[in-house]
């Protein structure tokens, strides 16, 4: 992807929070998305799945582990919700400074590896009147 914007952000995939998965894989799966393998996230403590497809953009289910973890809040009313959106960048510091000249950009979860990113740096910010961005650093 060509990077079109002053910040150095590509929009990577969004994350969509489910109580349980199932119903929004068979959706997925109706709309020829490639679904892949549930995995355990002990750094988030979540479970995720990559859905891709080859022409509409990728989307990560998340949804709870056995124990209480950062998702409760937000599936307590809703058993869905667009959790995030996530973008990649080559430069974290760099993307956040220069978010930080125009938006009140506040941290939620510093860079950590992500185990459905090969281990790549995963952080996650709460951008005042747009809501939780994850920044996937060195995605593709």
């Amino acid at each position: 992807m060509t990077e079109i914007n002053k910040y150095g952000l590509n929009f990577h995939h969004f994350g969509l929070a489910v109580a349980k998965p199932e119903k929004a894989i068979l959706f997925l799966e109706d709309l020829n998305y490639n679904v892949g393998d549930s995995i355990y996230d002990n750094l988030q403590n979540v479970n995720l799945i990559m859905c891709n497809h080859e022409n509409m953009p990728s989307v990560e289910l998340i949804y709870p582990a056995n124990k209480p973890g950062p998702l409760d809040i937000w599936l307590k009313e809703n058993s869905e919700i667009i959790y995030h959106l996530c973008y990649s960048c080559t430069d974290v510091e760099l993307t956040l400074k220069q978010l930080r000249l125009n938006h009140r950009v506040i941290i939620i979860s510093a860079p950590k590896p992500a185990i459905l990113f090969s281990g790549k740096q995963v952080s996650f910010y709460k951008v005042q009147g747009f809501g939780i961005i994850e920044i996937l650093e060195n995605g593709s």
